[in-house]
């Protein structure tokens, strides 16, 4: 989060009269987190219900290209690797959503190197959003926390300017060549 004015996404809403950082939207609720309105409580089930039919429908697919395994009649050792393959995708996709939601990335290549395994493992990223939607919106307390501690860098520098610099500069300079009285 960046609190400088000509970054995109902060310094005054357009029409607004308040400058500063601007909060950071968040998919499926905008910036209602910051203050939970606009719906966040109806966004917030909405976005449960969804990912959690999402993870049902997705279980379904998966279980219909089961049953074509089974038609093709493969071996059991591929069908259990199959199984296999997409239980630990799904483990590992949800372990990395829920800490996506909690802090950034250290090291964005190798989250990139991971996304084939959470593709294959997508139910394990809607269920974790669908766990995470009980607590906060996902990735609330995230942004939460980078947008608090903007709003304090930008207090502290706003109050720090104030008055003219050169003046003080001035003053001391003038202050430190006159001769101290005895």
């Amino acid at each position: 989060m960046s609190e400088n004015s000509e970054a995109p996404g902060t310094g005054a809403a357009p029409g607004s009269t308040t400058p500063g950082p601007r909060p950071e939207p968040l998919r499926f609720f905008g910036t209602t987190w910051v203050d939970h309105s606009g719906g966040y409580g109806l966004r917030r089930a909405g976005a449960a219900i969804g990912s959690l039919a999402a993870a049902v429908g997705a279980c379904y697919v998966l279980r219909f290209a089961f049953q074509g395994l089974e038609i093709a009649d493969v071996d059991n050792f591929v069908g259990i690797l199959v199984v296999l393959m997409f239980a630990i995708c799904s483990a590992v996709a949800f372990r990395k959503t829920w800490e996506g939601f909690g802090r950034r990335p250290a090291d964005p290549a190798r989250e990139a190197s991971l996304r084939g395994i959470k593709t294959i493992g997508f139910v394990g990223s809607l269920l974790a959003y669908f766990f995470r939607t009980f607590r906060e919106a996902p990735g609330e307390g995230l942004h939460r926390e980078e947008y608090e501690a903007a709003l304090t860098r930008y207090e502290k520098r706003r109050s720090t300017r104030t008055g003219n610099p050169a003046a003080r500069k001035r003053g001391k300079a003038a202050q430190s060549k006159r001769p101290k009285r005895t």
